[in-house]
């Protein structure tokens, strides 16, 4: 089944305000076997909402619209139904006269603008709105059904759990789209691509069919898989195979298949040989630490940080030589190996990490351009060092630095 989500208000159209009504509604609806094909926000324009509901009505089984059906003249929606679907709009008194008493419990007097609110078009079911003034509707068309809900969260999203338990759900009987996430690091997207495709081409004519999405997400690629199934239990079987597949091609790049971001999974490891990390950086300016700290229980296995962004620094707080540094530069190799013991000894951890590189914009050269980073980790008595190249604007460098340094920790820490 094909669903439809358009949010209504012209202010979604500006950078100031964002749809967050369509994330919930998607995830109700894929739970119970909708596949979500469409998503748009319209401005409140009457003509343009009504045939924009008319599209969506005529090639989908649900369309879900959510906002336009406050008092003012610009909550177009209820006109826009009307008109989209030939039903003409009439005042429900009942509904008007419990916008009324909602007021009269608060001690403040109605509005004769708050009637707008009573309009419905023609053969509509009323939902009632327990948290506002706005109903909801529920319009059954010839190719699919229409629901109008009201925009505010607290509003929508009761009155759509509602609507999914008592209609949507039944005719589900427990189908459902299911959905597992691989996170892999360390590797470029079209490598990915090349591995994996062979691998997940034919999952699509399977008895339980899985259809699969790669994203390149900052520092990382994901793997969406989703299986259309009858269950729960049939979706993991298959999904778990799926998974199983995969990390059969990619091996160790793929470093969680359950959500858990790097960082959490770096704790895990950590935390299950009982021991603890320590680090020196100093073009992530404690970033490492913010985003090892940042997982629940991390004071465990976390002992401290360094910021030491100067050669002084790194050489007061972590004994780098200066001699080290004047021979190679403090964006090299033997630096951050030097940065990474220093870190160990002086925190007395089982893992130390040195991070030192150039973040940009500014201060690169032609023989370290601006992306240098080298990066050192030792844990217990195995060592990694490398010197990275990273793209992008300062944010982006600095990220896939820390996510550098971790992976590195989580291969180290996989051999032993």
């Amino acid at each position: 089944m094909n669903a439809c989500i358009i949010a209504v208000g012209s202010e979604m159209l500006t950078p100031f305000r964002t749809d967050t009504n369509s994330l919930i509604i998607t995830d109700r609806l894929n739970a119970i076997g909708y596949d979500v094909r469409l998503k748009m926000v319209v401005g409140d324009d009457v003509e343009e909402l009504a045939r924009m509901l008319s599209l969506a009505a005529a090639s989908n089984d649900l369309v879900v619209c959510t906002g336009g059906l406050g008092p003012t003249d610009d909550d177009v929606t209820r006109d826009a139904a009307s008109k989209a679907f030939d039903m003409p709009l009439e005042i429900d008194e009942t509904i008007v006269t419990g916008i009324r008493e909602r007021f009269e419990r608060r001690g403040m007097k109605m509005q004769a603008i708050n009637r707008r609110q009573g309009m419905v078009p023609r053969g509509a079911v009323v939902i009632p709105n327990a948290f506002g003034t706005a109903p909801g509707l529920w319009l059954d068309g010839p190719h699919a059904a229409v629901v109008l809900l009201p925009g505010p969260p607290r509003e929508m999203t009761p009155m759509f759990e509602r609507i999914v338990a008592e209609r949507l759900a039944p005719k589900a009987a427990g189908r459902g789209l299911f959905r597992r996430v691989l996170k892999i690091t360390g590797r470029p997207e079209s490598d990915i691509d090349a591995a994996a495709q062979p691998v997940y081409g034919p999952w699509r004519h399977a008895r339980v069919p899985i259809s699969t999405t790669i994203l390149a997400v900052m520092g990382q690629i994901e793997l969406h898989l989703t299986a259309a199934a009858a269950s729960r239990a049939d979706a993991d079987q298959a999904l778990d195979a799926a998974v199983a597949q995969l990390r059969g091609v990619l091996g160790t790049s793929v470093y969680s298949t359950d959500g858990r971001p790097l960082e959490a999974v770096i704790g895990s490891l950590l935390r299950d040989r009982g021991w603890t990390i320590s680090a020196g950086e100093s073009c992530t300016g404690g970033l490492l630490m913010a985003r090892l700290t940042s997982v629940p229980g991390s004071s465990a296995y976390v002992d401290r940080g360094f910021v030491c962004y100067s050669n002084r620094a790194k050489t007061d707080l972590l004994g780098v030589p200066p001699d080290m540094i004047a021979a190679h530069g403090a964006v090299s190799e033997p630096v951050a190996r030097a940065m990474a013991d220093g870190a160990r000894t002086r925190a007395a951890t089982h893992v130390g990490i040195g991070i030192t590189g150039i973040a940009g914009p500014d201060g690169g050269t032609a023989e370290k351009p601006v992306g240098t980073v080298s990066i050192a980790v030792v844990a217990g008595d195995r060592a990694s060092v490398r010197t990275f190249q990273f793209i992008g604007a300062r944010d982006m460098v600095t990220f896939q630095s820390t996510q550098a340094a971790m992976n590195m920790l989580r291969l180290l820490l996989m051999e032993g």
